[in-house]
């Protein structure tokens, strides 16, 4: 019988559904913050099942001779050390879906509680000052709404506002307009929303492409007394940039759950009377909790009963039988699907995913589920191969899958298609013997290359000198070549440069790449392998 060890504090529904199970649980709900026991007694079981008190170290991980699985009940993995679970081949999973309404109920808690000036006039009434000319308010009736990101948070916040009978416009490169209409949303641009928008709230993870997405031009171009929430993540808010605009007047509030430093002690805002902070309470209801420990309870008994793998950050969902053929075509899809992602800047309609040869004979769903992991990761960061196909879905994006087994000219191929409201880009890839994955074709032009950590892309004019005159400022750059593939549709059309090199291009050097003669588009890319 398997044995799982509960560290933090779980609801007993949850202890009951391992029993129910036929596992055999330990409820030790104060180990997790006691480091010596933990390690003393972790090598007794096969499970671990945590909230966030218990931080599983790579000291830890070492310990667990004999864990298979390590399930925490919400969706922050901070406290796993993941590759060192990953490199000792246990499961990593997180229950990502079950603080949605939560948070996105917070979000509009604190926006009502910043128009109406709650808590300052909480503090003022009770000092027996009864300033009622102080706190004059605003509705939000027939206010418009500026939505930045609306995945499943967002698509929750836009229902709820709706109710209120705002008007919502939302912004977000994976919003199709299907999807807007579905959701009752205007999508529009985002200089469009900041100009538009009364009240701005955030729900987008922190990546690089969002790292600061408010900060002081993002400010100066917004309404004057706009008002911002942000119940997402640290960093999206230049809090130095917000700082002024709300000193200025040209914030007329914020209502903030989340700091670029957690837990935040003497930030600057907190000085502020015109702003609202919560201590990262987006998720603390008891519905939210109750439905995350009930969740990675139902996971870790499928795992350790069956190899049922859901809601894996480090794992594919694929059988033991299956893993030593299937890993190198899902690590081909997951390649594949990043390419496009990276050269991707706008709304994605759908996806077409095509299976040629043998490939096509073996179970797709992993390489479908490793094909959008890749594609949605540069955009939205916090993506795994099982949350991929589900975020995809509720974006409405159109995923269609072709199988043929007659070959073409390789054993196998897969093609990875991307429509956007622009275009239609495909990139193709087949794996050769020893595993080795390879690209063999970009939009329909062939060439074949090995992907590398950092990569040039370069799309171009088919003249003479153009090799020349490339080569030559790179090496002006200091950036060393491991690789050129070239390929074009025919001689003087459209022609296309995959280069491998050995450092990451920062912005300057790419600008002066692109400004070279017959550049059409030049574009870094990154991959993990």
């Amino acid at each position: 019988m398997p044995k799982v060890l509960v560290s933090d504090k779980l609801s007993p529904t949850a202890v009951q559904i391992f029993k129910d199970n036929g596992v055999e649980v330990d409820y030790l709900p104060d180990v997790g913050k006691d480091k010596e026991k933990l390690l003393e007694i972790i090598g007794e079981y096969d499970g671990l099942a945590i909230r966030s008190a218990t931080k599983v170290t790579e000291k830890v991980i070492a310990a667990a001779t004999k864990l298979k699985v390590i399930g925490r009940a919400g969706i922050g993995v901070d406290n796993v050390d993941i590759p060192a679970a990953t490199a000792k081949g246990i499961i990593v999973m997180n229950t990502p879906f079950g603080n949605s309404i939560t948070t996105a109920e917070h979000a509009i808690s604190m926006m009502l509680a910043l128009a109406r000036q709650i808590p300052e006039a909480d503090a003022s009434t009770r000092a027996s000052k009864w300033e009622k000319n102080r706190f004059m308010g605003v509705e939000v009736t027939n206010k418009t709404l500026g939505l930045i990101g609306a995945g499943n948070i967002g698509s929750i916040v836009a229902d709820r506002a709706q109710g209120l009978k705002m008007k919502v416009v939302a912004y977000d490169p994976f919003l199709t307009p299907e999807r807007a209409i579905d959701l009752g949303v205007e999508k529009v641009e985002l200089d469009d929303l900041l100009a538009r928008a009364d009240f701005i709230t955030l729900h987008t993870p922190l990546i690089d492409a969002t790292r600061n997405i408010i900060d002081g031009a993002a400010i100066s171009k917004m309404k004057d007394g706009v008002r911002i929430i942000n119940c997402a993540r640290g960093g999206l808010i230049d809090e130095v940039a917000l700082k002024e605009g709300l000193a200025n007047g040209k914030v007329a509030g914020a209502a903030l759950d989340v700091f670029l430093e957690e837990p935040a002690k003497g930030n600057p805002l907190f000085d502020l009377p015109n702003v609202i902070c919560t201590p990262h309470l987006g998720a603390s209801t008891t519905e939210a909790q109750e439905n995350v420990a009930l969740q990675v309870a139902e996971q870790i008994s499928a795992y350790l009963n069956t190899g049922e793998v859901i809601n894996a950050l480090n794992f594919p969902s694929i059988s033991a039988e299956e893993a030593p053929r299937l890993t190198p075509f899902v690590k081909l899809a997951e390649l594949l699907g990043s390419f496009a992602g990276q050269l991707t800047e706008t709304a994605i309609k759908g996806v077409r995913i095509e299976f040629e040869g043998e490939v096509a004979g073996l179970n797709t769903k992993p390489m479908v589920a490793a094909a959008l992991n890749g594609v949605l990761k540069p955009l939205l960061g916090d993506v795994n191969m099982v949350s991929a196909p589900v975020l995809a879905k509720d974006r409405g994006i159109a995923v269609e899958t072709v199988s043929r087994e007659e070959q073409s000219i390789y054993d196998n191929l897969i093609r990875f298609t991307v429509l956007t409201e622009r275009q239609e880009r495909s990139v193709a890839g087949t794996v050769f013997g020893g595993g080795s994955p390879r690209i063999v074709g970009i939009k329909g032009i062939t060439l074949e290359a090995e992907a590398t950590p950092n990569m040039l892309y370069i799309t171009n004019e088919d003249k003479p000198g153009f090799i020349g005159r490339l080569g030559t400022l790179l090496g002006q750059l200091d950036i060393n070549i491991a690789n050129f593939n070239l390929g074009r549709v025919e001689q003087g059309k459209d022609a296309i440069a995959l280069l491998a090199i050995d450092q990451m291009l920062d912005d300057a050097q790419l600008e002066q790449i692109a400004r070279l003669e017959g550049v059409v588009q030049a574009k870094a890319l990154k991959f993990n392998v």
